[in-house]
């Protein structure tokens, strides 16, 4: 089957930084989906990946998301059959979705989205999951819980602040601030249902003294080196601080004074270490599907990059990797 791949890691940029190639058609395992992929999208991970793992071996296939069509069911398959059509994020472990066909442990895969064509339903699980995460793992929130309480969406333009902002307003009850800085963000995360905006090129704890609001929780999904001290100053006491972000370093001492709890959201964690409850993940999407399919939530795609190719998925992760991206980037499977 064709798949694309690269051979060595570091920028986008450089000569052959991606590469097509033929691989052998994956086999599934006793809990795996064979999965025709008809749709992906490109996360930030895609572009870390690339440009800090070295591959081992045969080159390394990229991408996450994925939706498609189930052409082969693994022996311990009861979920799925042939034919259905699916959506998930996968294993960072695997092979990635950049390729004909794609084998999954059905535990992470939910039914794709009626109402979305597969591009669009692939936009949404990898984020979708990781904001679902960040509400009800990290934050332990309740659905229907969080009346007076807010919460502070830092980087909400982004992918998984699309989608946090939309689960927050409507599975709880919280008030959400989100940050963006140019009118296209302010704008698009007012779309997904911000009830105030902040400009995360200033001083956030100004920026939030000025609304008069100090949040129990904290999404911070970028830069949060930069924003800690802010956040430590604006954010309640006894407040959670959950973030997706590598800083280099991170003093936490000074969050000691207000009791923070602070935590990493990595929604490949359950699939890396096999967790007892890898099916969460699974149960989840369906749930989302649902809710994408009655309108309660709305798709995030803001770019559709074309269908896969060499030059359309390198174009795809120049933009990724330029910081400007709003909500994400997708493109059809192979032709």
């Amino acid at each position: 089957m064709r798949a694309i791949g690269y051979t060595n890691a570091g920028p986008v940029s450089e000569k052959d930084a991606l590469q097509e190639f033929e691989m052998d058609m994956p086999k599934p395992g006793p809990y795996d989906l064979l999965v025709e992929v008809r749709g992906i999208s490109v996360n930030p991970v895609d572009v870390k990946v690339r440009g800090r793992a070295q591959p081992k071996g045969a080159p390394g296939v990229l991408g996450f998301d994925a939706a498609g069509i189930v052409k082969e069911a693994g022996s311990a398959s009861t979920r799925f059959r042939p034919g259905d059509e699916v959506f998930y994020a996968g294993d960072i472990t695997r092979p990635g979705t950049n390729a004909e066909f794609h084998a999954v442990d059905e535990r992470l895969v939910g039914r794709k989205p009626s109402s979305l064509g597969f591009a669009e339903a692939a936009a949404m699980p990898l984020t979708t999951i990781t904001a679902w995460e960040i509400l009800f793992d990290s934050f332990r929130l309740t659905e229907g819980e969080g009346a007076g309480e807010a919460l502070l969406v830092i980087g909400g333009a982004g992918g998984v602040g699309s989608i946090l902002i939309q689960l927050a307003k409507k599975l709880t009850g919280l008030s959400v601030i989100a940050t963006a800085s140019r009118p296209d963000t302010t704008a698009w995360v007012e779309k997904m249902g911000a009830d105030h905006v902040v400009n995360h090129r200033k001083a956030l704890d100004q920026e939030m003294q000025a609304l008069g609001i100090s949040p129990l929780y904290v999404a911070s999904l970028t830069n949060t080196d930069r924003h800690l001290a802010s956040i430590n100053e604006l954010i309640k006491p006894r407040g959670h601080i959950a973030l997706i972000d590598d800083p280099a370093s991170l003093d936490i001492l000074p969050l000691k004074r207000k009791a923070l709890s602070i935590s990493w959201e990595f929604m490949f964690a359950r699939s890396m270490f096999h967790t007892e409850d890898m099916d969460a993940q699974h149960l989840l999407l369906n749930r989302v599907a649902d809710l994408l399919d009655k309108g309660t939530l709305i798709p995030t795609v803001n770019r559709h990059a074309g269908t896969l190719s060499v030059a359309n998925l390198q174009s795809a992760h120049e933009f990724q990797a330029s910081g400007t991206a709003i909500g994400k980037t997708v493109l059809d499977g192979f032709r």
